[in-house]
């Protein structure tokens, strides 16, 4: 026999437990199912780094931080009224959550933990009387008297509960060990809804690094840097990885990075300084030749071993410009590069590194996922036009945002949204 429960969020991670403890507070009966059994599993990923909860920067700044694909508009301006950064800080408030904005403008908690937060939210929500089913994946619903009847797998036994109102919140498709493993996309596109495929977010990508970068560089940080993609310039570091490169900076370019037939970051190793500044500090006019001349028996091989001509140059450039071990590593060995017959060329690739890309990392090892359900399918209270009655929050909608407090503020924004759109379909049936 099917139990009644008036609201049920299906997932429990930042966006469904922010969209029961509303629909909690609206007077709902409300019971949390997750597949795992335990919830907050992909919050307490997040907290690996401090747990970043939203950013300190301006309304107008924030917004911008968040895309959805054409013809998509923002909806980000109204969810961020509904709840944003400020909002947040003080829900960690009066979770006795003190938090804190770094000089980067990212906000932690101030014991840059996620575990004692996640502890007294669930405390809470327990309190104000949330219920919690564990152990229970979701794997359809059907209309029924109450409104929805949906359909659970529990240790391989069918189950089924009726509420008024479904709240999925899911998950995108990283990260599949916390649960947001992208199973619910057939389900939904089963009943018409119309899902951009999931793909990986804030995540490295991988290029066929020449060995003697690897042995000189993995694992070293490029500093103070910009990286450029199509016409947009993000400054920050980059990581160099056994696969390719890892960091915020690619993170920010994703989106870009994936429309691209052939993707490809321009790196500025130097971008405090104009290529004349840098060319005085080496000594030298723009058209000077290589001030240590190959003889004629020289290769380009040999102009490149220690000794040669162009690795006295970069030793050289490395000295006064104070080029890192890693980017002198890569600018010595750019694929198909002869040795550069100028000092201004040298500059010229110091200042305007291209680098070409091949893919992405495996979603699994994304931060996040960009697809989803699209903007289209949802009404302004995010629930799904096709399935009245069933509504969506945090990753499972297709939008994206880089790392530094954004996605958790989204999945609180939208866990908000929803909830709220629950309550008021609630109160007419």
């Amino acid at each position: 026999m099917a139990i009644t429960t008036r609201i049920a969020v299906v997932g429990g991670g930042p966006a469904g437990l922010r969209a029961a403890e509303v629909a909690a507070a609206g007077g709902a009966s409300v019971t949390v199912f997750d597949a795992k059994p335990s919830v907050g599993r992909k919050f307490l990923v997040a907290g690996r780094g401090g747990l970043n909860l939203t950013h300190a920067e301006s309304r107008e700044r924030f917004v911008t931080r968040y895309s959805s694909p054409p013809p998509s508009t923002n909806h980000w301006q109204s969810l961020l009224d509904d709840f944003d950064a400020s909002a947040l800080r003080q829900w960690a408030s009066e979770l006795g959550i003190e938090t804190f904005a770094a000089t980067t403008g990212r906000v932690y908690p101030r014991e840059m933990k996620a575990a004692p937060l996640l502890r007294r939210w669930v405390e809470r929500l327990r309190a104000s009387g949330v219920r919690f089913a564990l152990r229970h994946r979701w794997t359809g619903l059907q209309p029924s008297a109450a409104a929805w009847r949906i359909a659970f797998d529990v240790d391989g036994e069918a189950r089924h509960f009726e509420a008024d109102a479904v709240i999925l919140a899911l998950g995108g498709g990283s990260w599949p060990q916390t649960g947001s493993n992208g199973g619910w996309v057939p389900i939904l596109q089963a009943a018409g809804v119309a899902v951009t495929p999931l793909t990986p977010a804030n995540c490295g990508w991988e290029l066929p690094w020449p060995s003697a970068v690897l042995a000189l560089a993995e694992g070293r940080p490029l500093k103070n840097i910009t990286v450029q993609a199509g016409s947009t310039v993000v400054p920050g570091e980059l990581l160099i990885t056994r696969y390719g490169l890892e960091g915020g900076t690619l993170y920010a370019l994703g989106a870009i990075l994936r429309a691209m037939p052939e993707p490809e970051i321009v790196i500025d190793f130097k971008p405090a300084h104009t290529a004349d500044r840098l060319l005085q500090k080496l000594g030298f006019r723009r058209k000077d030749p290589v001030p240590w001349p190959a003889t004629s028996g020289d290769s380009t091989d040999s102009l490149q071993k220690p000794g040669g001509s162009w690795n006295k140059l970069l030793a050289e450039g490395r000295s006064r410009w104070n080029l890192s071990e890693a980017a002198t590593a890569i600018l010595g060995n750019l694929p198909g590069q002869p040795p550069f017959p100028t000092a201004e060329s040298l500059v010229a690739a110091v200042k305007g590194c291209r680098l070409r890309l091949t893919q992405p990392r495996p979603i699994a090892e994304a931060i996040s996922s960009a697809g989803g359900v699209c903007w289209s399918e949802l009404d302004d209270s995010l629930m799904l036009r096709r399935v009245p009655g069933v509504f969506v929050a945090g990753e499972m909608i297709d939008w994206e945002a880089p790392t530094g407090g954004y996605l958790m503020q989204g999945c609180f924004a939208t866990g908000t949204r929803a909830a709220r759109g629950a309550l008021r379909a609630r109160a007419t049936d």
